[in-house]
């Protein structure tokens, strides 16, 4: 597995090539598929796949289909902002990194059995507003999509081993829409400029991630994989109902952003999403009662 992992991870941080986005944005959900699809990462553009992979993410979300779980308790979230460390941006998004020592940060609740401390936290984007987000929800894209990275640590002594078990990591999904800017998003925006660049890491500190998520507390939630390598399914995702809102020139200053180091060619951080994955015979569950139409 560490061979596996190895030569993933080799995928994803030196074999980025150059993106093309559509010369004309098409406003059909078909022909925004086909441009996105069009748009792919080269990490995607190979299929990388786990061998008998059954739980494999992002998916559609079809709102319908979701199923009602009334025993789905209430997601406890409490985040230490003194635990917050670092931006790094690390080739293929940006990741802002926090102090996992201690259980200063952590999930509890919802869909899970143990608490769950806060690893990371990072977005994925596109390089237009029609798409970007790696979930969807009755096929719906959004402009981007907020990962909380989280890991058991009371079953597992490390992050590293919580990745490759099927119950060790829990990761908060939250849409982002185009509308009014968003204050708490803009402290980080602010200090994007200062990781431009592939490996580029710049102290962050006393931040609240919190401020990022809806105050709606509906979710859905399944069970997945991580979406980049080395795509173990060994994620609970927990999926907010509600988009925040930025506006567009904080979704600009994500793509400003580079995959490349200082010195190389310039090629813009955009569409750093993976394609959708098969729900095979998994089940979708909601917390609150399907009143969708």
């Amino acid at each position: 597995m560490n061979g596996v992992k190895a030569k993933a991870l080799g995928c994803l941080y030196q074999q980025l090539k150059s993106l093309r986005s559509p010369a004309r944005p098409c406003s059909l959900a078909a022909c925004s598929r086909k441009n996105r699809n069009a748009a792919l990462h080269p990490l995607w553009q190979s299929p990388l796949t786990i061998p008998g992979g059954t739980r494999q993410s992002p998916i559609n979300i079809q709102w319908r289909d979701s199923v009602y779980d009334p025993f789905l308790k209430p997601l406890k979230i409490s985040y230490d902002p003194t635990t917050c460390l670092h931006i790094w941006n690390n080739g293929y998004s940006f990741l802002v990194e926090f102090d996992d020592s201690t259980d200063r940060s952590i999930i509890v609740g919802g869909p899970l059995e143990n608490q769950y401390r806060l690893k990371q936290f990072h977005f994925h984007w596109g390089a237009i507003n029609d798409w970007g987000s790696e979930h969807t929800v009755d096929s719906k894209f959004y402009p981007a999509e907020l990962h909380l990275v989280h890991w058991n640590a009371v079953e597992y002594p490390t992050f590293e081993e919580a990745v490759m078990e099927g119950n060790g990591l829990a990761v908060i999904g939250v849409f982002l829409k185009l509308g009014a800017r968003h204050e708490g998003l803009q402290t980080l925006v602010d200090a994007l400029p200062a990781v431009k660049h592939k490996d580029t890491v710049i102290e962050f500190d006393v931040f609240d991630p919190s401020c990022l998520l809806p105050s709606c507390p509906d979710y859905w939630t399944y069970a997945g994989s991580l979406t980049t390598p080395p795509l173990t399914e060994s994620v609970t995702w927990i999926i907010k109902k509600k988009p925040i809102e930025v506006d567009e020139d904080q979704l600009e200053a994500f793509r400003m952003l580079l995959f490349t180091s200082d010195g190389e060619e310039e090629k813009r951080m955009v569409d750093n999403f993976r394609p959708l994955q098969p729900l095979m015979d998994r089940t979708v569950r909601s917390s609150f009662q399907n009143s969708h139409l």
